[in-house]
């Protein structure tokens, strides 16, 4: 069989380089594409540069368009690394007549939904500045979609695997210091998530996807997911300090954090602080019946392994290529937070 070459953006990332080791491992050659050197990362270039593109996806047989911002960052680099990114990335693509170019999208895009499961019908419903940039990026892969290209878009859950910092690493810190964990509410909402791996395999499934079959929006999230209650209280298990999940009363506590996001002092940006008051899941059905998309992984199993590998390698000192800029890999600042662990 003839070895593909796929380009995968944000390759130094954490589903980039994922996804890079399993299309490697499958005899794949891989163009990797990054602002920062790291294993596997061929090109390196800023996702918005034309030229550095144009050199991406010259004789390359697919895209996988994984390079993207995170919701902390400021407003005009979200647009930018975002909407700019993906129009200068499945632009290049196009020209250079690149048979197949995945975009790695959002649930994000529906906003905070009034229907649960959510399905890919319902429309776009952005309600800041991240989850507006994630639909306006769709939009432009829509655009190409109806030239005539194949152009698949996934929207993943949050992802959650091993190499993913961010909010967890708090509760991960605070669970292995013996501190109890608080939750808005009673913490008995229904929160999805995605284990990294299924999201590895789910790309690679529309890799291999007939184009009738690839050539269109999919959900991915974990089939079996319970209260965020319960895979909070998981991880405390794990940690062996008998410690427990406890509730703020919601509506204070709301307040408290969105003012102390807007002072720029906690790390729980707006959407986030929604979400984590209401039940937040989507439908799978169009992803495993048309793509086979069978998730093996459950919420608490995605959380747990990635609490494992936080223990195993928090001691080790950290890539030189994780040292520019700010990734999935890295632990939220806590910010005023930190100081209430004490009361826990």
């Amino acid at each position: 069989m003839v070895s593909r070459t796929i380009v995968v953006t944000g390759a130094a990332g954490m589903l980039g380089s994922r996804l890079a080791s399993r299309l490697l491992a499958d005899g794949c050659h891989v163009r990797g594409v990054d602002l920062r050197a790291a294993p596997g990362v061929e090109v390196i270039g800023d996702v918005r540069d034309p030229t550095a593109m144009a050199q991406a996806m010259a004789g390359a047989d697919a895209l996988v368009h994984c390079a993207s911002a995170l919701p902390s960052y400021p407003t005009d680099q979200i647009r930018s690394i975002v909407v700019d990114g993906a129009r200068t990335v499945l632009t290049a693509a196009a020209r250079a007549r690149v048979p197949r170019l995945i975009h790695i999208s959002s649930t994000a895009v529906y906003g905070l939904p009034a229907v649960v499961p959510t399905t890919e019908e319902y429309p776009r419903a952005p309600v800041d500045a991240y989850s507006s940039a994630k639909a306006a990026a769709e939009e432009v892969a829509e655009k190409l979609r109806s030239d005539g290209l194949c152009v698949p878009i996934l929207r993943p859950k949050t992802f959650v695997g091993p190499g993913r910092m961010g909010l967890f690493a708090m509760l991960f810190e605070w669970a292995e210091e013996g501190r109890n964990f608080p939750v808005l509410g009673t913490g008995d909402v229904r929160i999805q998530m995605l284990a990294l791996s299924d999201l590895v395999d789910a790309v690679v499934s529309v890799l291999d996807a007939p184009d009738d079959v690839a050539n269109d929006t999919y959900n991915l999230a974990a089939a079996d997911f319970g209260t965020l209650r319960q895979d909070f209280q998981a991880v405390l298990d794990a940690a062996g300090h008998g410690r427990r999940v406890v509730s703020l009363p919601g509506r204070p506590a709301l307040a408290l954090l969105g003012l102390l996001e807007r002072a720029r002092l906690s790390p729980v940006y707006g959407r986030l602080l929604q979400k984590l008051t209401a039940d937040s899941y989507v439908s799978i059905d169009k992803a495993r019946g048309r793509l086979g998309f069978t998730p093996r992984l459950s919420n608490q199993d995605a959380i747990l392994d990635t609490y494992t590998w936080w223990r195993e390698q928090r001691k080790e000192p950290r890539d030189a290529a994780h040292q520019t800029g700010r990734t999935s890999r890295d632990p939220w600042k806590q910010g005023v937070l930190a100081a209430a662990k004490v009361f826990f």
